[in-house]
Formats: structure tokens, C-alpha cells, sequence
């Protein structure tokens, strides 16, 4: 059976860049941080006080307060970049076609506010005072749902829980719905809201964060000697995914072609990578044999590197397995101004990929000064660099060992 080709017709994103694609592109290209003190609430005693926070966010911009009560942020977020990647595709989703337009979106965590909110409400007022909305405020497939709702897709409807490679992920079983003939349109993504007292209290006592407190904007450094921890983010990415002759048929605008997906396990340890970074390396190759491709094909990797220490050399050593011979192609971080999404990072970096081949511009690796020894490689480092990109792979990879690589490739029609 051959499969269905998929196209990206649409895309949205929510970003600490931006509250569009557009305007976190533009971010992104003039090498901006968006990364700053932590201002969601008081930190406290807690040993990080950095953030990559939505700037000047005002939820009763896009829903109403009835609304807002009922659902948590990361839900919120979904739609508002869900919004805006459909109404890039002109898909018209009614009775004719809702049967066959499904969404694959999923959170990484979860309604963290909500769970947040409610405990003190449960401990200070009594459960009485626990709101209704709760669990579907809170479990992580209700994006999916809400996006469903939203658009009245009646197609497969499902969530992905991978940790930090959950929207990787997202797109990647998409992309399957639709060679396998399951759906012909499919709104996929990921969104997070995770800065919440209890969430970076967890990240911190990992040792997960930065401390990088006196210096916030320069905190996320990818593959730089002095990182020292991940910048909690947040916000949401959004795709439209599409069956090519569909996307044809309707003239819609095709951004570029989702071509190849790989998937692994580390099976090593519960929050580190496996540090020799075979089972990233065996994505990678995964998803160029999928897609038909060879290394020497690839113009562009998007890391997943986070900013933290182990993380950042385990992906090198990655990518060099996947290159022996050394000839790599350019390896950025955009977490470096994004900071780390969690389960929206994922989306978020496919979406920059797809950008890269449209605009001809490859995103850099900011604050990234001092280089550290076992961390050399192209990373595009602290400028856009202009560059023909046909071919790109997205790297994302969450704490349990997940690993996702997707190929995107020039549309020619």
C-alpha cells in the first residue's frame, strides 16, 4: 500500500516571541529573547527566578470570562494558536467534510493553574469550593477536545502524552491518520502552561532550571559552556496537516511537505538521556528512511537542546552518529529565545522549520559566547543567518526517554 502524501497548510503559534506566527517569527529572526524575571508570581525562596512568559497576555481579548473560569490556561492556549492555523488554511470545516478532519493535540502536563487554584481553594475553603470544571480543566487531552469543539471536527480525536516531545509527537500520529486514510485534514499541535508555583518548584528541585537570576535574559544558552538549566516557557503551536490532492483540490496555499517520522526509546533512566545519544540518532535515521532521504539531503537541524548540560551533549553526540564523517549541516536552538515549551516546544520548532523553507532564513542559537568543548558544531550562532533550506529536521525529546524527529521538505508542486 502506498501512503498518502501530507502537506502543512496552516499554522498558529503563541509564543514568549509573540501572540502570532508572525510576530514570534519576526522575533526569532532578530534574534530577540524572550526570556525575562519571572513575574507570574512571587518566587519566593525558590531558586529560579526566570521565565519565558507570554508578554502582556490578556485571555478576555479572545474569550469570554464564563469561558475563561472553565478552562485552564494550556487550554486556552490551544485554541488561540488553533485559531489562527485554520484560519491561514481557509479549511471549512462543516457538515461535507467534519466526519474526515480529525486533531491529534496534546499537553505535556496539563492544567497545572487549575490543579494550582484549586488545591488552595480545597485547603482554605473546603471541597465545596472546588470547582465543577476541575478535571476537565486539568487532564491533558481536554486541548484536543476543546479544538474538536471548537471547529466541530467529528474526525479521530486523540492526545499524546510524551513529556517535552508530546507535540512532536502530535504531528507525527497526524501525519499517520492521513497516509493511512483515517481523515484527509488534521488540526494538530501541542500547548503548555506550566509556570505555576508547583511546576517550577518541581523543576527547580530537579536542578532542571537556570539560576541564572542576575542575568534572565541571557539564561537559556544552548550548547554554550556556561548553561546551567532550562528557561520554563509557555504558549502553543498549531498545524493544519492535510491529504496533498485534498489541499489541492480546495487551491490551498502549501506551506511544505511533512515527509518523514521517527520514533525511539531511550529505555535508560526516568529524566536523563541516554548520554551516548543512540536512541536520538536512531530517530533521526528513522525518519530520513522514512521520508527517502540521506543526511547529505538536510539543510537544517532544529535541536531540542534545552539548555541543560546533559541534555545538550547527548543530542551532539546524536547528531554526529548520524554524521560520521563530520560534515553536519547548521544545528540551532531556538529554545535559546523561546525558552523551553514543554509540550508546545515540539510545534513550536516544526513550525520554525517550515518558516525556515519558506523564508529562506535560518533561526540562530543566542547567547552563545563562550563554546563549550564538547558541544562544537554549526549552531547558527547569535545572528539569523540566510540559507537555501529544502530539507529540515525537528528534534524533540521528553524525560522518560522519548525521542521524535520529523522531516519537512520543500512542497514542489
Amino acid at each position: 500500500m502506498s501512503l498518502r502524501r501530507v502537506v502543512i497548510t496552516g499554522m498558529g503559534m503563541l509564543s514568549p516571541l509573540g501572540h502570532s506566527l508572525a510576530e514570534s517569527w519576526a522575533a526569532g529572526a532578530a534574534g530577540r529573547s524572550g526570556t525575562g524575571p519571572l513575574t507570574r508570581f512571587d518566587p519566593g525562596d525558590l531558586h529560579s527566578s526566570v521565565a519565558a512568559e507570554l508578554k502582556q497576555w490578556d485571555a478576555e481579548a479572545h474569550f469570554e470570562r464564563k469561558y475563561l473560569r472553565r478552562t485552564d490556561p494550556f487550554i486556552q492556549y490551544a485554541l488561540v494558536a488553533a485559531r489562527e492555523a485554520v484560519a491561514q488554511s481557509g479549511l471549512q470545516i462543516d457538515d461535507s467534510n467534519r466526519e474526515r478532519v480529525g486533531t491529534v493535540f496534546g499537553s505535556g502536563i496539563g492544567g497545572l493553574q487549575a490543579w494550582d487554584d484549586n488545591y488552595k481553594l480545597l485547603r482554605e475553603r473546603g471541597p465545596n469550593r472546588v470547582s465543577p470544571f476541575l478535571i476537565p480543566m486539568l487532564i491533558g487531552n481536554m486541548a484536543a477536545g476543546m479544538v474538536a469543539i471548537e471547529f466541530g471536527a467529528q474526525g479521530p480525536s486523540k492526545s499524546v502524552q510524551t513529556a517535552c516531545a508530546t507535540s512532536a509527537h502530535s504531528a507525527g500520529d497526524a501525519l499517520r491518520l492521513i497516509q493511512w486514510g483515517e481523515a484527509d485534514v488534521m488540526l494538530t499541535g501541542g500547548a503548555e502552561a506550566p509556570i505555576t508555583p508547583l511546576a517550577c518548584a518541581g523543576f527547580a528541585s530537579m536542578k532542571a532550571l537556570t539560576t541564572r537570576n542576575h542575568d534572565p535574559e541571557h539564561a537559556s544558552r544552548p550548547f554554550d559552556a556556561g548553561r546551567d538549566g532550562f528557561v520554563m516557557g509557555e504558549g502553543a503551536g498549531a498545524l493544519v496537516l492535510e491529504e496533498l490532492e485534498h489541499a489541492r483540490a480546495r487551491g490551498a496555499r502549501i506551506f511544505a511537505e511533512l515527509v518523514g517520522y521517527g520514533q525511539s526509546t531511550d529505555a535508560y533512566h526516568m529524566a536523563a538521556p541516554l548520554p551516548c545519544g543512540s536512541g536520538a540518532a536512531r530517530a533521526m535515521q528513522l525518519s530520513l528512511t522514512e521520508a527517502g532521504l540521506t543526511t547529505a539531503d538536510v539543510d537544517y537541524i532544529n535541536a531540542h537542546a534545552t539548555s541543560t548540560h546533559a541534555g545538550d551533549i547527548a543530542e551532539v553526540h546524536a547528531v554526529q552518529q548520524l554524521y560520521p564523517d563530520g560534515n553536519l549541516p547548521p544545528v540551532s536552538a531556538t529554545k535559546s529565545m523561546t525558552g523551553h515549551m514543554l509540550g508546545a516546544a515540539g510545534a513550536v520548532e516544526l513550525i520554525f522549520c517550515i518558516q525556515s523553507i519558506n523564508e529562506g532564513l535560518l533561526l540562530p542559537t543566542i547567547n552563545y559566547t563562550d563554546p563549550d568543548p564538547e558541544c562544537l558544531l554549526d549552531c547558527v550562532p547569535n545572528q539569523a543567518r540566510a540559507a537555501q533550506v529544502d530539507v529540515a529536521i525537528c528534534n524533540s525529546f521528553g524525560f522518560g526517554g522519548h525521542n521524535c524527529s520529523l522531516v519537512v521538505r520543500r512542497y514542489e508542486g
